[in-house]
């Protein structure tokens, strides 16, 4: 007896919970391309995952982005004293040469407005089965030059601070869509 009104009580909870995600803050059809100035990249979206990916071919390279939901916040604090919390998403950006087997990799931050190289690796063909050298930490060990010649080598592929804003467009609408379906796979559960 208990059992079934305790079920009872969490089907009604759910139903109110995914009506209201449903009506207030539906989620939109994701897209499946973003464009930017140099690059069209066409989306991935696997529901019940936490990556999305996107992919840029040319003649001459390929470029794999893999982005999480969000995955940490940092407080923020406004110029009118408030505080906002700002949510990072964690990038993992391969680029690799169409007549070459190697690739470099960055591990980026992504926050809602601006882009952070993290570490840059480089990977030969022959080292996927090694740990690559780490690099230099990007937050303080690389010079001005180096580290614009590197954000300007991104920007060229158009992973910059547009494409943060678009992930976290992206990954706001993709979390309401999680946490809907999310729900009605606990609702399918207990109903069975």
């Amino acid at each position: 007896m208990r059992k079934a009104t305790v079920d009872g009580h969490i089907l009604r909870v759910l139903r109110n919970e995914i009506q209201y995600e449903s009506e207030y803050a539906p989620p939109k059809e994701p897209v499946k391309e973003y464009k930017s100035f140099t690059k069209l990249y066409t989306v991935e979206d696997c529901p019940g995952e936490q990556w999305i990916k996107l992919n840029s071919f040319d003649d001459d390279e390929s470029i794999k982005i893999e982005a999480t939901m969000f995955d940490g916040a940092t407080e923020n604090i406004k110029k009118n004293g408030e505080e906002e919390m700002e949510l990072h998403i964690s990038l993992i950006v391969d680029v690799k040469k169409k007549d070459d087997s190697s690739t470099l990799q960055f591990v980026c931050s992504a926050w809602p407005d601006r882009l952070e190289v993290q570490k840059v690796y480089c990977i030969g063909s022959n080292e996927m089965h090694n740990l690559p050298y780490m690099g230099p930490d990007f937050n303080g060990d690389v010079r001005g030059d180096l580290r614009d010649s590197v954000y300007g080598f991104l920007e060229d592929r158009g992973i910059d601070e547009d494409l943060a804003a678009f992930l976290h467009e992206y990954i706001t609408n993709k979390d309401r869509a999680e946490l809907i379906r999310w729900m009605n796979k606990v609702k399918s559960f207990v109903e069975t």
